[in-house]
């Protein structure tokens, strides 16, 4: 294992990365007091060797950067999502040729959403030593043992990969989870549009005038916080959010009055900023159109058809328990409503090889050519 904190060395150890057929990556980050995750550790491994890169020492990661970008390299994360948006912030680019093990364990049998140190355990029965997992990784200097826990990250997640990788070949799965990482390395998911910042925030209000201003305040929330790199929770939480929307206050006397709001807000520069933002909100409200829009966008189950629903969800974990896949990849709760509504169009599970292990199951089953037993002798469920 290698520990590089000069570029010199990270030059010469991408030469090697370049001649490697897949890596792993993994990274150590800080964001519990900032907007955009601070990059504190780099952790690479290849079959054969590893590294730990500290970022912090100054190191030019264009090399590694560019090792990212070669298509003729896998790169396996674990639960990636996070990693490859700090690489994306950093260099404007989406690594290519992408693997994410957490994802490909959902078509080879493990539980949905199952940590690395579950799957190591499960694949290779070692257990990962957790007890560097509270460290802050900003501090410096780090000693041999908290290098050696970040390299582990990437170290066995080798074994991983190629377990997974030999399993889906087997199992000519290798398309199954083709979907997933196509979205996961979506440029779409990383750009923030603070002007979509609103539709991440739930509520249960649709009316024209809340949903104007909850739109405007989660704008001026986000690009706030990009501004000032902090997280959106140290600006407005949410729930305060809310309150304000639903009050819609045109004055800071109006705005002391929303319910748990600081007085230190209401009082500083931001009870300012929060008056005029709703101020042009006022004068820019929503269409009513995207009201509507915003009160439908989740389809419902007509209440004669809410049992249906029930056996299909049924039908799904008994499909997904046979096939060894997780539920979740199959079909969402929002692929069975489409179902119900013959709009199997509006959904990936009436095609390919979902299609084959419930979609047609399912299809069977709302035009009632399928039965569902429990045969005692077999000791297993029938389809008939």
């Amino acid at each position: 294992m290698i520990f590089i904190d000069k570029t010199e060395q990270l030059i010469s150890f991408c030469n090697i990365l370049k001649q490697q057929p897949f890596i792993t990556v993994d990274s150590e980050f800080l964001r519990e007091h900032s907007y955009f995750p601070k990059l504190c550790l780099i952790q690479v491994g290849y079959d054969g060797d590893a590294a730990v890169i500290d970022p912090l020492a100054g190191v030019d990661l264009t090399p590694f950067f560019a090792v990212l970008q070669d298509e003729n390299i896998v790169k396996v994360f674990h639960a990636g999502r996070q990693d490859i948006e700090i690489f994306y912030n950093l260099s404007g680019k989406i690594p290519q040729n992408v693997f994410d093990t957490q994802i490909a364990a959902m078509v080879c049998g493990y539980p949905e959403n199952i940590s690395y140190g579950n799957l190591v355990c499960a694949i290779t029965h070692t257990e990962l030593d957790k007890s560097c997992r509270l460290t802050d990784w900003s501090h410096r200097p780090l000693d041999e043992k908290q290098i050696e826990y970040a390299a582990g990250d990437v170290t066995y997640l080798v074994d991983c990969y190629k377990y997974l990788k030999n399993y889906m070949t087997e199992n000519h799965r290798e398309d199954w989870i083709k979907e997933e990482i196509n979205s996961l390395c979506d440029e779409n998911c990383y750009n923030i549009n603070p002007q979509e910042a609103w539709l991440k925030i739930r509520h249960n209000v649709h009316t024209q005038k809340f949903l104007t201003a909850l739109k405007y305040l989660a704008q001026w929330r986000e690009q706030r916080a990009q501004k000032f790199n902090v997280p959106r929770s140290s600006i407005l939480k949410d729930d305060i959010l809310l309150n304000i929307a639903s009050s819609f206050p045109k004055t800071i006397d109006d705005l002391k009055q929303v319910r748990n709001i600081k007085s230190e807000i209401v009082n500083g520069r931001m009870g300012g900023e929060i008056i005029e933002t709703l101020n042009e909100a006022a004068q820019n409200l929503l269409p009513t159109s995207v009201c509507r829009l915003d009160r439908k966008k989740d389809v419902i189950v007509p209440n004669q058809e809410q049992s249906l629903m029930e056996i299909l969800k049924l039908l799904l974990k008994i499909r997904s328990q046979e096939t060894g896949v997780v539920a979740k990849i199959i079909a969402s709760d929002a692929d069975l409503r489409f179902i119900i509504l013959n709009q199997p169009q509006n959904t990936l599970t009436m095609q390919g090889w979902r299609y084959e292990i419930f979609g047609k199951y399912a299809e069977q089953l709302c035009h009632g050519k399928l039965s569902i037993s429990y045969n005692p002798k077999k000791k297993a469920i029938e389809f008939k």
